[in-house]
């Protein structure tokens, strides 16, 4: 069984903005440290942010899904604004899923907004399994981001 789940959100800055933040190793450092009720680490295992890079990333007992897993950078476009990483060790993979996949993409929308469109693909064995995806996390992923980038812009327009 395949499928995919997405979420769009409005953020109130340019896309070349919303993008340092997603493009970069500052979206997993800023959920790392501003979501502990999702995650009790982010760890950069390998990489400075560009295909290739590896991340470990450790969920919050209690979170339903997996405790953790190993996601590997397979795709950073700076031109087309699209960073893609797939579980390379444990986690869904530990669940009889062959695949798993989330995307970022930001897309402008105006001179001061874009929209940040999250995307997970996936592949199971199992059609049951299927139940355990949810984008759910990448929404709250990104509702911080936009706090965190609305924080950053009232900074800037107050110096």
């Amino acid at each position: 069984m395949s499928g995919q789940l997405e979420h769009e959100s409005e953020l109130d800055v340019p896309a070349s903005e919303a993008w340092e933040l997603f493009g970069t190793l500052g979206i997993a450092k800023l959920a790392g440290e501003e979501m502990p009720e999702l995650f009790q680490k982010v760890e950069v295992v390998e990489g400075d942010g560009g295909v290739g890079t590896i991340l470990k990333l450790t969920f919050t007992p209690g979170i339903p899904g997996p405790a953790s897993y190993k996601e590997k950078f397979t795709k950073v476009d700076n031109e087309k604004l699209i960073k893609e990483a797939e579980v390379v060790e444990g986690g869904y993979l530990d669940f009889g899923f062959t695949l798993f996949r989330a995307r970022f993409q930001v897309i402008e929308k105006g001179e001061d907004s874009s929209i940040i469109k999250s995307t997970i693909e996936y592949e199971a064995k199992d059609a049951a399994n299927a139940s355990l995806v949810s984008i759910e996390p990448f929404a709250k992923i990104v509702q911080v981001a936009k706090n965190y980038l609305g924080r950053n812009k009232d900074a800037k327009e107050a110096k």
